[in-house]
């Protein structure tokens, strides 16, 4: 039985990197993967998912309006699909949180969804919250904070260095932007507790 798989953690954990690995894994045994990232992702490319050490895949992109169940209902039909893996998975709607569960459910294909559980405030984004929900497996990848404990909250900066306190939740960017803390080293950075 095929499931929808949530594999998050916070910046630089390293879940692009485990992501085209595990699509490599199954393309040298000669099955098809379908890679998503979101369209206004564009650090490496529109189209692309790179990691950090160098490698990168071509992609699929989703915005708002795509319905992800359909194209992989339609891609798989033209020829058969092994896995789903959607990166930047906290860009996702909703919606597409439970288009990813009926690929699973409906098409009998494992969807491994890969990213944030909180943004820069310490909130869940929405398709990060769907996906704790109702996701079948869910896996913490862990990277650590500069003090050595285990790094779950992410912070903001702007480009003279201040934390940034309010904005919009999706703001794209990558070690320039955005430090992982852990909660202790987080609440002082950003509440100055």
């Amino acid at each position: 039985m095929a499931k929808l798989y949530f594999n998050y953690a916070a910046m630089n954990a390293g879940k692009s990197t485990m992501l085209l690995q595990a699509s490599y894994n199954y393309q040298e045994r000669g099955m098809r993967t379908l890679i998503f990232t979101a369209a206004f992702d564009n650090r490496a490319g529109v189209g692309k998912v790179a990691s950090r050490i160098g490698l990168s895949s071509d992609a699929l992109v989703f915005d708002d309006t795509t319905d992800i169940f359909a194209d992989v209902k339609r891609l798989h039909a033209e020829e058969p699909v092994a896995c789903v893996f959607i990166d930047e998975a906290n860009f996702l709607s909703e919606h597409h949180v439970w288009q990813l569960a009926a690929i699973a459910d409906r098409l009998s294909i494992p969807v491994m969804a890969y990213g944030l559980r909180t943004d820069f405030q310490g909130k869940l984004f929405p398709a990060s919250r769907e996906l704790l929900a109702i996701a079948d497996e869910l896996r913490e990848i862990r990277t650590i904070c500069h003090c050595g404990r285990k790094a779950s909250m992410v912070a903001r900066f702007d480009s003279d260095g201040n934390v940034v306190k309010e904005g919009a939740q999706i703001d794209v960017g990558g070690n320039e932007k955005y430090v992982s803390f852990c909660r202790r080293h987080w609440i002082e950075t950003v509440k100055g507790e």
